[in-house]
């Protein structure tokens, strides 16, 4: 039986409405930051396991799921990342760790350069790693652009699945019920800061433990962009999930949580 979230609830933090799911209650805090086309609820299994040891908030990031979205917001790197700065203080979270995945992997280096003081460590999931004068990131824009435009007329699982054709039913259920509240400008600035914007130079100036867990299908990270971040961040760990493609969990549930071991309480 799945436990679910102790609750959900919206908070004012850096201007806008931030909804978050909270799950266990006791332990370490940890902030779970989903990636470009996830709403917090998607990201549940994930957190129900983390919460046997820690306690876990898990973002609707700006434009998507409950929190506040619509054509006046900025939905760039900088603003997401205050968001999950704000986040933390509005909450009272003492130096909370990161989780993100992909885009919330990007956002997570970025609240923690902003706010060297804020968060105790960093577990970066597979972020893409193009910018400028870089190879470009694997999924392409359609692809997300797409399967929003047949969310919004309403779509079910067996329709998903023709984006998604590796995924359960309960995952493709769950994603096609909350696909519609993903705002498209929001998506597309976030992919086209995928190629604008540097991440690079963030993980030279990250100051507290940081992993990278990297997919070894997935095309996103490879050798060198590993050599690469450790170069610039020598304490940086790096962990592999040989089988999982970009959405690791979803591909690899244990393997997820071999290769993130007892680092968010180390």
């Amino acid at each position: 039986m799945s436990s679910g979230p102790l609750y959900g609830a919206n908070v004012f933090a850096n201007g806008i409405r931030q909804h978050y799911l909270r799950y266990g209650g006791k332990g370490p805090s940890v902030i779970l930051i989903p990636g470009i086309t996830s709403p917090a609820i998607t990201w549940g299994f994930v957190a129900e396991k983390l919460a046997e040891r820690y306690d876990v908030y898990v973002l609707d990031v700006r434009g998507r799921g409950l929190s506040s979205t619509g054509p006046d917001l900025d939905y760039g790197l900088d603003p997401m990342a205050a968001d999950v700065v704000g986040f933390a203080a509005a909450l009272g979270l003492s130096r909370p760790a990161l989780l993100g995945h992909s885009m919330g992997a990007r956002i997570a280096m970025r609240a923690s350069v902003s706010a060297p003081d804020a968060f105790s460590r960093l577990a970066l999931i597979d972020p893409p790693v193009s910018g400028p004068g870089r190879r470009p990131y694997p999924s392409k824009l359609p692809w997300y652009v797409d399967s929003i435009h047949q969310s919004l007329n309403g779509m079910d699982a067996e329709a998903m699945k023709a984006f998604c054709p590796t995924w359960t039913e309960g995952q493709l259920t769950l994603r096609a019920e909350w696909l519609h509240t993903c705002y498209e400008p929001a998506i597309v600035t976030a992919f086209e800061d995928f190629h604008k914007d540097d991440i690079f130079p963030d993980i030279g100036k990250l100051s507290v433990p940081a992993m990278l867990m990297v997919a070894g299908r997935g095309g996103v990270i490879e050798k060198v962009d590993q050599d690469e971040a450790q170069a610039l961040c020598p304490a940086l760990e790096i962990t592999h999930v040989a089988n999982a493609g970009h959405m690791i969990p979803w591909d690899d549930f244990d393997g997820f949580f071999v290769a993130l071991g007892d680092f968010l309480s180390r």
